[in-house]
């Protein structure tokens, strides 16, 4: 069976972009730069993420390429003869369906608060009520399932149409759209009145918050974004590589996947703290800041309703953009496993997918009464903490140490993949860098992840 290949480069790099924009640069990263002094932070996690999630970006990139296949078979291909690398296969596509077990419920909260903004019906209501109303629905299993299974049908059903037809095609327009409509609305939010304080926060380095914070508590908070935005270490950046040509070297790829990701984090901010100062609003994170403190100030902003329907659909398309990449890399992992067909991979997966995110449904609800890490936490967070804090730094690590021992696929391998094709290249000189440090770093990162949530 012929191998599928992108029909553009456009393709490949807005798919790979879409893969990584989701959900954590919308509501991890304005809060954290909140929290450690706005612009001082930016800065240093800009730095980070060229100094971290470049290079391990490459190697996903150059693993996938040269092996022609996803994670299912592509340790098989490249490493030594009698070694086991090929054993990480099945941790990489775990991450993927445990990525998917709770992204699929948060796409069905979008979809239904998408509906609920463009119907107005969050008009008249105040502080309370829209606290209420996130509660609401997190008491409905029914409801949650319903949207859940329409997300996971939606995206399975773009994956069967084909990687040019379906990913690719429909993958594209959502990106742009995105784009367009996130500039439209931080246009809206730095010209309400009262913006210009929000700015400030978000564009002036304040170095004394971030010296309150700790510095290098900071550093380890922007080495984390970094690391974790970019969706590296299960495969799913490796799948794209697989279908992509060698006429370009990897590297010139992989900075215009990271600025267009580092984009729709910048504008957010953008977004999110200029309305925030301008209502008098402290900006949250995580499904607080979504569902509760961003439908406030739509309720509070003049034409609200539209403003806060166009938030909304960007979400949508955030979310769905990686799910359906996610989506491609498990459909492409059972074809090279087991050669089947696409439609017998999309058909098998939708019924699996649906029924393992029905864990992270009922958490909230029948299940609430399971609290992994304490009173009000839920199935959520513990499969989140198992693919943030464990599966992404462990998988980049071993990217990284495949990519660059002599006991795996090895350096000049990496490298002569890497920079075939036009294009800038991977520095042979940095090799003491992505051989000793850039391991350090992930290991540090793995360790701190675990003293953040169970030491404090």
């Amino acid at each position: 069976m012929k191998r599928e290949k992108f029909g553009s480069r456009l393709g490949f790099i807005l798919i790979s972009a879409g893969c990584a924009i989701g959900l954590g640069n919308v509501w991890r990263f304005p809060y954290i730069t909140g929290q450690y002094g706005g612009a001082a932070f930016v800065l240093i996690y800009l730095c980070c993420l060229v100094l971290l999630g470049l290079p391990i970006m490459i190697m996903e990139f150059s693993v996938g390429r040269a092996a022609g296949c996803s994670i299912a078979l592509a340790f098989d291909r490249l490493e030594p003869l009698g070694t086991k690398w090929h054993w990480y296969k099945w941790f990489g596509i775990a991450g993927n369906y445990l990525l998917m077990m709770f992204y699929t419920t948060i796409g069905g909260w979008l979809l239904i608060y998408l509906f609920k903004m463009a119907a107005g019906s969050f008009e008249g209501m105040d502080t309370t009520q829209i606290q209420e109303e996130f509660s609401d629905l997190m008491g409905r299993p029914v409801l949650m399932t319903v949207f859940m299974v329409i997300v996971v049908v939606m995206c399975f059903g773009i994956v069967s149409l084909g990687l040019q037809k379906g990913v690719e095609g429909i993958t594209k327009i959502m990106m742009v759209l995105l784009l367009a409509l996130l500039i439209i609305l931080a246009v809206r939010a730095v010209t309400l009145p009262g913006a210009g304080a929000g700015l400030e926060f978000y564009l002036l380095p304040d170095f004394g918050k971030m010296k309150e914070a700790g510095v290098m508590e900071v550093v380890s908070a922007a080495m984390g974004q970094s690391f974790f935005t970019l969706s590296l270490g299960i495969g799913a950046m490796a799948i794209f590589g697989s279908y992509i040509d060698k006429k370009r070297a990897l590297p010139g790829e992989a900075v215009c996947i990271t600025i267009l990701d580092t984009s729709v984090a910048l504008l957010s901010g953008l977004i999110i703290f200029p309305a925030s100062f301008a209502f008098g609003v402290n900006p949250d994170s995580g499904p607080n800041l979504i569902f509760i403190t961003l439908p406030n100030i739509f309720n509070s902003m003049a034409g609200g309703r539209l403003w806060g329907a166009i938030f909304f659909l960007c979400m949508f398309f955030a979310a769905a953009s990686t799910i359906i990449a996610v989506f491609e890399n498990i459909i492409a992992f059972a074809m090279d496993l087991t050669g089947c067909s696409r439609r017998k991979a999309v058909v098998t997966n939708l019924i699996a997918i649906i029924l393992l995110s029905m864990p992270c449904v009922l958490g909230y609800n029948v299940l609430s009464g399971f609290a992994p890490f304490g009173e009000g936490t839920a199935i959520l967070d513990l499969e989140d903490f198992l693919v943030s804090n464990n599966l992404l730094p462990l998988g980049s690590l071993v990217y990284v140490l495949f990519c660059t021992t002599r006991y795996g696929w090895g350096w000049k391998n990496f490298l002569k993949e890497a920079n075939t094709g036009e294009g800038p290249k991977f520095p042979k000189w940095v090799r003491r860098y992505v051989t000793i440090v850039v391991p350090l770093i992930v290991l540090f990162l793995f360790i701190q992840g675990y003293w953040s949530k169970f030491a404090s």
